[in-house]
């Protein structure tokens, strides 16, 4: 049995038509290269053209764009997105972005206007509005084919409400405070080492020093001064004798 298929694309006013064999009574034939986002009118006729059934089909359009963030600046916030081409096949970074802005407060959408980067700048908002950020793959035939679109909420503080969104000017004051508290905590924790240090070496020179001073080579022993040496005041003071390296030494 001969069978035509009759595609019409109601965007783009065109028509295909394929022919299609089969003996079987249930056919199943597969249309390829449907655009995403697309409407179209599927007609399949008897051979003969004696018998027809038709339908209308959607297409599913393109997906939203991924992680959009703003970054707020000192007049103006950015918008980011990650390329839709990462995830679509059918999508051509020639095609582009379009990017909608919707006032809260105004009750106002305006089309902010397209772009083919992964980012747009927007300026001039208004103390005391909230805004809603949409950007999608750019409409196409009069805004007949678009891509699904990926919302941010945004309010005069610049914080994005949005699981996605980035606060970098918090990010930014937040590090400016704790990096040079660190640098100081470790700049102190330095100089309290050098300071133990010096001390260390220090007492240990003196200890030195003194050890060396009331030590014989030629005795083998220590040697302290007589109560003679010092004076009449310490005629009662005991005298100390000098001891050997192997006998032990008590100070009372």
């Amino acid at each position: 049995q001969l069978y035509a298929v009759a595609v019409k694309d109601l965007v783009r006013k065109t028509d295909k038509i394929y022919k299609v064999k089969s003996r079987n009574s249930t056919v199943e034939y597969t249309i390829k290269k449907l655009e995403p986002g697309g409407k179209y009118h599927v007609i399949v006729q008897l051979g003969n053209m004696s018998k027809e059934s038709s339908m209308k089909i959607n297409t599913v359009p393109l997906s939203a764009p991924d992680a959009l963030k703003i970054i707020t600046e000192n007049d103006h916030i950015l918008l980011f997105w990650k390329s839709l081409a990462l995830k679509e096949s059918n999508f051509n970074e020639s095609r582009g972005y379009e990017i909608h802005m919707f006032d809260s407060l105004m009750n106002i959408t305006a089309y902010l206007g397209n772009t083919t980067d992964n980012f747009f700048k927007v300026s001039n908002l208004k103390i005391g509005h909230n805004y809603s950020f949409s950007v999608q793959a750019r409409c196409l035939y009069g805004g007949q084919m678009c891509g699904e679109p990926a919302t941010l909420l945004y309010d005069e503080l610049g914080t994005g409400k949005d699981s996605s969104a980035t606060k970098p000017g918090r990010a930014t004051d937040v590090a400016a405070i704790v990096v040079p508290v660190l640098f100081l905590l470790l700049v102190t924790l330095g100089i309290g080492f050098v300071v133990l240090y010096m001390r260390h070496r220090r007492l240990q020179n003196s200890f030195t020093a003194f050890a060396n001073s009331h030590y014989s080579s030629r005795l083998g022993s220590a040697i302290f001064s007589s109560g003679d040496d010092l004076g009449d005041e310490d005629d009662e003071a005991p005298m100390i004798t000098g001891f050997s390296d192997d006998v032990p030494m008590v100070i009372a």
